[in-house]
C-alpha cells in the first residue's frame, strides 16, 4: 500500500483500491487530495498488472464535495488563481472518464455536490440504500460545471436540470432510476458485491476490448450519425488485429474456456 496523506492506494489481484482518506472531514476535496487522486488514476492506468479501479470512501461519507477551508480560500483567488484550480479538477473527472480501464464506485455514505460528481463521472456506480445524492452547489452561490458534461450524458438534460436547478437531495433507489447509479446493495453485502463484480470483469473480459469500447463511448458521441459509423467501423477493424481478439476468437471457436 502506498503512502499518501489524504488517500489511500493499493493494487490487490488486478484491481486498484483508491480510498479517499479524510473520514473526519467527510473526504472532502481539497486540492492536495484531488492531486493525490490523480497521481493513483495515473499510476492505475499506467499498471498493466491492473485491470479494474475502485474508488470509494472511508468513514461514514462517501464524498461531501469541496473542503469548506479550501472554499475560504478560493475566495483570495484571482480569476487565472481560480482557473488553475478549477482545470485542476477538471483534469481528475476527465481522467476517470477516458482512463483505459473500467472505474467502480462504491459508496457507502452521502455523495454530495463534487462527490455526487465523482459518482457520476465513474464508469459503475453502486451505492447503500441509506447513501443522499445530490448537486447543492446553487444553494451556496455556486455552480455544478464541470460535472454538468457528465451527468447529461448519463440521465439527459431533464433529469439534469432538475438536479442541477433544485440543488435537492435524492436517495439512492431515485439515484438509480434517474440513470446517476447503477445499482443498491446493503451495507454489509456491498464491499464484496464490487469486488466480485470487478473480479467479474478482470477474468471475463478482455483488458484490450474494454479500453477500446470506453474510449469509443467517450468519443462517438461527439459525432453526427454518419461520422459516428465510419469512426466505429475504423475501430472494429483495428480490433481484429488485436491479439485479444484472436485469442478470443480462437478459444471460441475451440470450444475452449478462455480467462483473462
Amino acid at each position: 500500500m502506498s503512502a499518501h496523506q489524504y488517500i489511500t492506494y493499493e493494487v490487490r489481484d488486478r484491481i486498484a483500491y483508491i480510498a479517499m482518506n479524510r473520514p473526519e472531514k467527510r473526504n472532502a476535496l481539497n486540492f492536495e487530495m484531488v492531486k493525490e487522486l490523480k497521481a493513483a488514476f495515473a499510476s492505475a492506468d499506467a499498471n498493466p498488472k491492473v485491470k479494474v479501479a475502485i474508488l470509494s470512501g472511508t468513514g461514514k461519507a462517501f464524498c461531501a464535495g469541496a473542503d469548506l477551508d479550501y472554499l475560504r480560500q478560493l475566495q483570495q483567488f484571482d480569476f487565472e488563481q481560480n482557473l488553475q484550480d478549477s482545470n485542476h479538477l477538471m483534469e481528475l473527472f476527465d481522467l476517470i472518464y477516458r482512463m483505459g480501464k473500467p472505474v467502480i464506485a462504491r459508496i457507502t455514505g452521502h455523495a454530495i455536490a463534487g462527490g455526487a460528481g465523482l459518482a457520476t463521472v465513474c464508469d459503475f456506480s453502486f451505492t447503500v440504500p441509506e447513501a443522499k445524492f445530490g448537486y447543492t452547489e446553487v444553494r451556496i452561490g455556486f455552480i455544478p460545471a464541470i460535472v454538468m458534461s457528465f451527468l447529461i450524458r448519463k440521465c439527459g438534460e431533464l433529469r439534469a436540470k432538475e438536479l442541477l436547478l433544485s440543488g435537492d437531495l435524492i436517495d439512492a433507489e431515485t439515484a438509480v432510476a434517474y440513470n446517476m447509479i447503477n445499482r443498491v446493495i446493503p451495507a454489509e453485502q456491498i464491499e464484496g458485491a464490487v469486488d466480485k463484480f470487478a473480479q467479474r470483469l478482470c477474468t471475463q473480459n478482455s483488458g484490450e476490448s474494454m479500453h477500446l469500447t470506453k474510449k469509443m463511448i467517450a468519443d462517438i458521441q461527439h459525432f453526427p450519425i454518419k461520422d459516428g459509423l465510419a469512426f466505429a467501423a475504423r475501430m472494429n477493424a483495428r480490433a481484429r488485429a488485436n491479439a485479444d481478439c484472436k485469442r478470443g476468437i480462437a478459444a471460441f471457436l475451440n470450444k475452449e474456456q478462455i480467462e483473462w
